[in-house]
């Protein structure tokens, strides 16, 4: 399992960011607080709210996606 913290601006972040998990073959979740949603999930994504750390868990390998949570990871 990797776990990555991530932050975003806008819903079309978000979108990008679902699009992409849906991508893959894997398990994505994302978590804020003791929230647990499907990361493939637009509604449930952007229900957690913008500009607040949100830490992604999942469970496989994939790079273009990994690539694509470099643009929205927390220093």
């Amino acid at each position: 399992m990797v776990e990555r913290k991530v932050r975003f601006k806008d819903s079309e972040e978000v979108e990008n960011f679902v699009n992409a998990a849906g991508q893959c073959d894997f398990e994505i979740d994302i978590l804020s607080d003791h929230i647990y949603i499907d990361a493939k999930s637009f509604l449930g994504v952007l229900g957690l709210g913008f500009k607040k750390d949100l830490t992604v868990k999942y469970f496989g390998e994939d790079a273009k996606f990994e690539s694509m949570l470099d643009n929205y990871a927390v220093a």
